[in-house]
């Protein structure tokens, strides 16, 4: 796993050189957001970091990045075995405490999810409160199921018929505290 910056490739650690933390649009095809390092399985223009999201660890050092970007890019990532909590733990990995993720999504039951054939992870309104332990409309228990590491929901806008629209905040996890 990568924990330092000085365990990261050479043209990640060239991206990484002058910055306190990074943006990152992940996923972010030719479309890469102004200003943020672009990570993408293709090789096309703007993207930085030619790599596939599924495979863990990403070429990436811990708590490197304030914010990322994840534009219809969850609803293609495969669930199967637990791999979307992974997906989502590996973004928590980069990410710096209090660091945002934003994730616009088609809804599950939308029909811009539907028509797509290589979409295979259905979100809802619901399935962002298995990531946030403090969730308040299920008490936590959702979260309690697969204990992944904690966000905060700190924005949910969704239409069924459309898409989903939210805004995760890294928690601290509290089950990496050390006695000392």
């Amino acid at each position: 796993m990568i924990v330092n910056v000085s365990d990261a490739p050479a043209n990640v650690r060239a991206l990484l050189a002058d910055h306190a933390a990074v943006d990152l649009d992940i996923g972010c095809g030719a479309n890469k957001q102004p200003g943020f390092i672009g990570m993408d399985i293709r090789p096309l223009p703007g993207v930085d970091i030619v790599h596939d999201v599924e495979v863990y660890p990403w070429p990436l050092p811990n708590d490197c990045v304030r914010r990322a970007v994840c534009s219809h890019l969850v609803e293609h990532i495969n669930p199967h075995k637990g791999n979307f909590i992974k997906f989502m733990n590996e973004i928590w990995r980069v990410m710096k405490v209090g660091g945002e993720l934003m994730i616009a999504t088609p809804h599950g039951y939308s029909p811009g999810y539907l028509q797509d054939p290589t979409h295979c992870n259905p979100c809802n309104e619901w399935t962002w409160a298995y990531f946030d332990p403090a969730e308040k409309q299920t008490d936590g228990y959702l979260y309690n199921i697969y204990r992944p590491k904690p966000w905060r929901i700190k924005y949910l806008s969704f239409n069924p018929n459309a898409n989903i629209e939210l805004v995760l905040v890294k928690r601290k996890d509290d089950d990496d505290e050390q006695p000392g």
